[in-house]
């Protein structure tokens, strides 16, 4: 008898709290990953995009993106987590702890901490807390999310339910500013914007205008990019017979267009520190028109620091609807079918 050499992902009832998860192929992140970033997304936050800029701002090298640190390290973890997902529902807690550089390694580990089934017998929700670190062993990301995925046998017994206690927010004192990194001798023409933390208010809301149309090639590119095997983004001869009939676009794909597009109002913004929390709405297809709006939350004042400060932001993305009126939810509470991401970010801004 010949035994199966292939995996085919976990399903549900195979996840145990406590669980180690060691996610294979280490990805070395290389100025081709900047390259296509921008080509995806259109990335325009001046770090990220010009080696002079971050030399003015007191780093030795342009780092790359934090968003792509994220995807790299989350796409990590898709054939143990969620290659078997139907999808992937939020994030918390997520931190990036340390500036990653072309030429620079990234791995993966996670830990499941809760499991819970869902009364359709069919999926049940798994929270798992992933670390992404670099060649050196130093943690560049930690965040935990949690995905719905499917059963393997609807007749199996549902486990006893673990759920994780999740911060609302990233702590001010846990926020970390990329070593090195000055707002002292900050250049808002080259920036793009004369607004700094100090022009911002909370409660202050702003639509960022632009728009991006999700392309079938485009969101496949980003899939194949990030490693993302999860069938309900890669596979259309499953998805056929599935919920939508049709591949679901990977929800980070989102995130980086709604980024991209919130240059427009918040081009300061170089960089994320953390991703408090997060929900996938509503899915996201191809054809698509992507818009998005932001609402400041909270203005913090970083422990020791006077040249830069962090701005919370609840950052909106809708389908096929502009954000003039930043539409969220309806009378009974519940999202609009247009609103397809809310994000809760702290992003870092240099100050007056």
């Amino acid at each position: 008898m010949t035994l199966s050499k292939t995996f085919a992902g976990h399903y549900f009832e195979d996840f145990v709290v406590g669980q180690e998860l060691v996610h294979a192929s280490p990805r070395t992140v290389t100025e081709g990953d900047a390259a296509l970033y921008t080509a995806l997304y259109g990335s325009r936050f001046a770090l990220t995009s010009g080696a002079t800029f971050a030399a003015s701002m007191g780093l030795d090298r342009m780092p790359l993106d934090a968003l792509v640190v994220f995807h790299t390290v989350f796409g990590k973890t898709v054939p143990e987590v969620s290659l078997n997902a139907v999808a992937n529902l939020g994030y918390a807690a997520c931190r990036f702890t340390a500036p990653v550089f072309p030429g620079d390694t990234l791995s993966a580990r996670s830990e499941v901490i809760g499991v819970k089934a869902n009364r359709d017998g069919k999926t049940g929700v798994v929270h798992v807390h992933s670390v992404g670190t670099n060649q050196h062993g130093e943690t560049v990301l930690d965040y935990v999310r949690w995905v719905m995925v499917r059963k393997r046998d609807e007749a199996s017994p549902a486990p006893e339910t673990v759920l994780p206690d999740l911060p609302a927010t990233v702590a001010p004192a846990d926020l970390v500013v990329p070593a090195g990194l000055s707002g002292t001798a900050y250049d808002t023409a080259l920036s793009g914007s004369p607004y700094l933390w100090d022009d911002y208010a909370v409660g202050e809301r702003i639509d960022h205008v632009d728009a991006m149309t999700i392309e079938e090639a485009e969101h496949m590119t980003a899939t194949r990019l990030w490693h993302n095997t999860a069938k309900v983004h890669f596979n259309q001869h499953v998805e056929q017979h599935g919920r939508f009939g049709r591949r679901i676009v990977y929800g980070g794909h989102v995130i980086s267009i709604a980024r991209a597009l919130s240059y427009n109002g918040l081009a300061n913004a170089q960089t994320i520190l953390a991703i408090n929390a997060g929900t996938h709405c509503n899915p996201t297809f191809a054809g698509d028109t992507v818009y998005a709006w932001s609402e400041v939350l909270e203005k913090i004042e970083l422990p020791g620091r006077s040249d830069v400060g962090a701005l919370r932001t609840r950052l909106v993305a809708t389908k096929d609807r502009a954000c003039g009126d930043f539409p969220l939810r309806a009378e009974d509470g519940k999202y609009l079918p247009e609103v397809v991401l809310d994000l809760d970010l702290t992003l870092l801004m240099p100050r007056r």
